[in-house]
């Protein structure tokens, strides 16, 4: 966690902010981390960042559109240098808050990255934790619970949490049930899937979470939240068909489940987890092709140490992650390769 040092500077920073622009993963930790600092201070902007692996300078123009007089950054594991020569030019505050393992000497020291894992006493809870240890608001603990399960973490909170929406969670704490299972699950996927749709709907449904009272006003679909539910139940048709077929891959599969597969929608990292959720002893990697690239979802016991191997000597190899969870990204004539040198390390 934060240390109290920390967290008093970091709410120093969002008191100072009077128009900050947040940029923020584009997943349900990212967006619900945004959710808590923006609700918590009434202001700012939130962008989520679809660049991979890191934000890039093109996203600085965001800045200088909205006039923005700070920007945070959240739930990122890389920014590209040039973004910040864009910040460092107009005297811009950076406040950067993550929980994955980077190169901290590539941070630039006008920067002030917060990041547990490079505390005294290290940890790597999500940012969405971490955002709530900042706000602390009762009326959006259930915005931090939904991040916090989404990045499999079950916060200290929890059981307050219970006592108020015991009817929103499964029977006993285990975070797949949770997630696949639960109402509070049921939120967390109709913002994963909302985050998947165009810009336009993207930001509208931002609108409506910087304004929700309530884990209700998600849950029941009304004119204001249409498009989400809309987009929700258009993306789970198409994610409950690659996943029975990942699924039977894998009662086939020794050690190594790979699944492959194409199309106009990226949902790689979803699938991984909830094949990951069913074969928890097979190391689970689904690839996604689009553009002569493939992305790759990594799930299982020492992911992070078997990517890097086998992507050892694959030209623009890219990715980074947890220990047990990794995201990456190579050319997709390369995949061939790595399914074999994958192969080799795992038997």
């Amino acid at each position: 966690m934060l240390t109290k040092k920390q967290v008093i500077q970091i709410k120093e920073h969002l008191g100072k902010a009077q128009n900050p622009l947040f940029f923020f993963d584009n997943d349900q930790d990212g967006l619900c981390s945004f959710l808590l600092l923006q609700r918590y201070i009434g202001r700012g902007k939130g962008v989520p960042i679809r660049s991979f692996p890191g934000l890039n300078e093109d996203y600085f123009r965001k800045v200088h559109e909205l006039k923005a007089d700070y920007i945070f950054i959240l739930d990122k594991p890389v920014v590209e240098k040039e973004f910040f020569d864009e910040a460092e030019k107009i005297n811009i505050p950076v406040v950067w808050i993550d929980h994955h393992l980077t190169e901290k000497e590539l941070v630039p020291n006008f920067v002030n990255y917060y990041n547990p894992l490079f505390n005294k006493k290290k940890s790597n809870e999500p940012v969405t934790a971490l955002c709530w240890q900042i706000t602390e608001k009762k009326e959006d603990m259930w915005i931090a619970l939904v991040g916090c399960i989404s990045d499999r973490y079950i916060p200290k909170f929890y059981s307050k949490f219970e006592k108020e929406y015991p009817e929103l969670l499964t029977r006993g704490r285990r975070i797949f049930d949770l997630f696949y299972k639960s109402q509070i699950g049921r939120i967390a996927r109709i913002f994963g899937a909302g985050l998947k749709d165009k810009t336009t709907n993207v930001v509208n449904m931002l609108r409506f979470l910087m304004k929700a009272k309530s884990p209700y006003d998600v849950l029941e679909e009304t004119g204001a939240n249409r498009g989400m539910h809309h987009r929700f139940q258009e993306i789970d048709a198409k994610y409950q068909k690659f996943l029975l077929k990942a699924l039977s891959l894998g009662k086939k599969a020794d050690g190594l489940l790979f699944f492959q597969y194409g199309g106009d929608l990226s949902i790689s990292s979803e699938l991984a987890n909830e094949v990951n959720y069913m074969f928890p002893e097979k190391l689970v990697v689904v690839v996604y092709t689009k553009d002569g690239r493939a992305n790759i979802s990594m799930r299982g016991n020492k992911a992070r140490e078997i990517f890097f191997e086998a992507t050892k000597g694959l030209e623009d190899a890219t990715g980074g992650g947890h220990e047990f969870a990794v995201g990456g990204r190579i050319k997709t004539s390369d995949i061939e390769r790595f399914h074999e040198n994958l192969e080799k390390i795992i038997h």
